[in-house]
């Protein structure tokens, strides 16, 4: 077993197993659907401790895909809310948290199998947005660059969706700060170059994470924590160092957990994939800041899961693949 000690009250686990975050693409305008009573249900009887919801947009133009879920008004909270009741109605007692994202200048894009590739406007699309003017892909129009007011306003989305979380009865709250995405797209020099509070330095490029963890945190009675991508993969990018950095950060602001992946924010990353491809990050930034650590990353086998733990690498170990 496991817990976790958020401000207001305890979370416990009944074992170290997570089921990672998996998008599905099969939302509709951003409301659950019968796809995700089966999905959830079939999660939820899988014997983890513990199960992610998939990347939730907080705004409709924060979807990765037309085809993603979110959380950012009433209509899609009381459908969220409705298959989640039910699917909890058909499994034993299990934790759930829900990973709320922003896709940034990676959204409006296609579902995998059409390819993944950028939708633009006239083709059904919208503009995405972006910390700077830089595109993901060099042969993709650039996102808008997000004034302060369009900060303000996504910052608030956050909090907004955190709310209704917690008026859904979920347990914890994952912020999707990796994979190339928003907020991964603010830490990251290579995504990041604005020139205002917003950018530059290590201070400026986190303090939008910094600011939404706060004000999440604030707001969420449950467990907190955040997705990171423990380097970009890419000389220059957002590293190792940076993401210790960051926990240790996060572990006084009152996160409650960390969830080290990698790479998704520029197309010259260079990853050693293979087994457990990711552990040895999670083991740094566990090693590096105390803060209780997730690893995840092609561990697809009992025993490689096993060693993670014994090994002290990390605290919980998140399985997609597997489940």
């Amino acid at each position: 077993p496991y817990t976790l000690t958020p401000p207001r009250g305890m979370l416990s686990l009944p074992n170290r197993i997570v089921v990672a975050p998996m998008c599905q693409y099969q939302a509709i305008d951003g409301l659950a659907q019968d796809w995700h009573l089966a999905h959830w249900t079939t999660l939820l009887n899988s014997g983890a401790g513990l199960m992610i919801i998939e990347a939730t947009a907080v705004t409709p133009e924060g979807r990765i895909t037309p085809h993603c879920l979110g959380l950012w008004d009433d209509a899609t909270a009381n459908a969220l809310g409705d298959y989640l009741t039910r699917a909890r109605r058909l499994a034993p007692p299990v934790p759930v948290c829900i990973q709320l994202a922003h896709a940034g200048r990676k959204a409006s894009s296609e579902v995998p199998w059409r390819g993944g590739q950028l939708i633009r406007p006239e083709n059904g699309g919208w503009r995405p947005l972006g910390p700077s003017a830089l595109p993901h892909l060099p042969d993709e129009p650039p996102p808008l660059e997000m004034s302060l007011a369009d900060i303000e306003r996504v910052r608030q989305a956050f909090v907004d969706a955190a709310r209704r979380a917690q008026a859904l009865g979920i347990d914890a709250i994952e912020l999707h700060a990796a994979h190339g995405y928003l907020l991964h797209q603010f830490l990251s020099p290579l995504a990041n170059q604005r020139q205002d509070a917003y950018g530059g330095d290590f201070a400026g490029r986190t303090r939008l994470l910094m600011e939404v963890f706060a004000q999440v945190r604030a707001v969420f009675d449950g467990a907190v924590g955040v997705r990171l991508s423990g380097t970009d993969w890419v000389e220059g990018g957002w590293d190792e160092g940076q993401s210790i950095a960051l926990a240790k950060a996060l572990r006084a602001a009152k996160a409650d957990f960390v969830h080290v992946s990698s790479a998704g924010v520029s197309p010259l990353q260079k990853i050693p994939l293979g087994p457990l491809y990711q552990v040895p990050l999670a083991r740094a930034v566990r090693a590096g800041s105390g803060l209780t650590t997730m690893a995840v990353g092609l561990i697809t086998e009992p025993h490689e899961a096993e060693s993670v733990l014994q090994q002290g690498d990390a605290d919980l170990v998140a399985l997609a693949r597997a489940f």
